[in-house]
Order: C-alpha cells, then structure tokens, then sequence
C-alpha cells in the first residue's frame, strides 16, 4: 500500500477530535499536513500541539481558516485547496452541534441548517477538490458519518436522514470522480471536545460490547486505513465498540 510519508494530506475539521487525531497520526507518519478549521485560535493551538509531536523533518503542519456555515464556502474552500495543492488526501470530520429535537419541535430553517455541514459541504468538497488533487487511484477522499445513519435512535430522524445520505453519496462519488477513491468513516460514540466539559454522558458506554466509547486516537486508525489502502473505494468502516450488536 502507498505509504503516507511525504503525502499532502488536507484535513477539514482538523482542529479538534477526531480530525486532529488524524492530523496527529499524518505528522508522525511523516505527511505534509494542511488543517482547516473556523476557529483561528483553535487553529493556531493545534497547529503548535502538531508541530511538537512531529519527529520527521519532513512533516510540515500548515493552517487554514475557513468557515463551512458561509454563504461563501464554495470560495472559502477553493483558496484553501489552491493553497494546499497538490493534495494527496482530503478527509472531512467537520461537525457541528447534533441537530437532535423531537419532530414536532422542526421546520424548514431547521431542516436546511441541520445538513449544510455534515452534508451539503461534503458534496461541494466533492465538486471543487479534484481539481487540485494528484489524480489516479493513490488519492483520495474521506468523509464522515455516525452509527446513526444505520441504527436509529429516538429523536434523531432530523439528523439521522443525512448521516444515511453519506452512504449514498460516497457510493455516488468514488463512481463519479473514479479513479480517485472515495470512502466513508462511520463512529460511533467518540469521546470528543463536541460532548461539552460534561463529556459523554454515562449510560452511553452501556450501547457497546466493550463497557466504553471509542476515543478520537482509535477511531482516527480508520482514516489512515483508508487513506493507505489504495484498492478501497465507495467503503464504509465502521468503528462503533460492537454497537451494532447490542
């Protein structure tokens, strides 16, 4: 399998969780790593936590601000590809809040923002990226999803129905912009900064086989997986602690 070693790997989310245990594995791994993130402070911490973990002299850590709820996204997202160019691998981990609510307390504002992140921003990467990637079957993109999308919750259907939408979409996609590969991570409960100071709540641990929830470090294997595995295209990995099963 190709190795990551001297790649351009562009990480989108790649401040916090799961995408900066990527971008950490990227560096030691000795990548050329882009982050993206909307926080410019956040960046800048990650950025710095990076550069002290790297022990290749040929990783580089370089930062991106970019706001993935602006009207001017589609623009935003084309300066930062141009400026990381060529990229090898592009991974998307962007998130924000879980748009979880009762039926009966949504509308079409809702609706509409609760998908602009986790789903319209991943098909306009799709759109944009290939143009400033290096072609053929070594490259790739890596999108995220959640358990949720196949085993349904109370409450989630707002949310639910774009995180099942991803499967499609990545389907679509690795046809699409073939031979570049395109591939879907799947968690399950990861314990994350998006959890609060609280962290995950207890009772969580007891939806898996192995009594707790996957940390961004485990979780973050999957992506490199993807990345190296340059026979796997339109994939899922899921990586839930058995999640399924109970």
């Amino acid at each position: 399998m190709p190795p990551i070693k001297d790649s351009t790997v562009l990480i989108i989310g790649g401040s916090s969780g799961i995408g900066l245990a990527v971008a950490s594995l990227c560096v030691e791994a000795g990548a050329k790593v882009h982050i993206a993130s909307s926080n410019p402070t956040r960046l800048q911490s990650s950025i710095d936590t990076l550069e002290q973990e790297a022990r290749d002299p040929n990783s580089t850590v370089t930062g991106h601000v970019c706001n993935l709820s602006s009207e001017n996204v589609e623009r935003d997202l084309t300066r930062v590809f141009q400026n990381a160019a060529p990229i090898d691998h592009i991974v998307y981990t962007a998130g924000d809040a879980l748009a979880i609510r009762p039926l009966d307390n949504i509308n079409l504002e809702a609706i509409h923002k609760a998908g602009h992140v986790r789903f319209a921003v991943p098909l306009l990467v799709a759109k944009l990226a290939p143009a400033y990637m290096v072609p053929g079957y070594r490259s790739s993109i890596t999108l995220t999803t959640g358990s949720a999308s196949e085993k349904p919750l109370p409450g989630w259907s707002l949310v639910a129905g774009y995180l099942t939408g991803l499967h499609g979409m990545t389907k679509s996609l690795a046809i699409d912009l073939k031979p570049l590969r395109v591939n879907l991570v799947s968690p399950g409960v990861v314990d994350t900064p998006m959890w609060g100071e609280g962290g995950v709540p207890g009772g969580l641990k007891e939806g898996t086989l192995l009594g707790k929830v996957g940390t961004a470090e485990e979780v973050a294997e999957a992506y490199i997986y993807l990345m190296r595995d340059s026979n796997a295209t339109g994939s899922v990995v899921n990586t839930n602690g058995g999640g399924f099963l109970v």
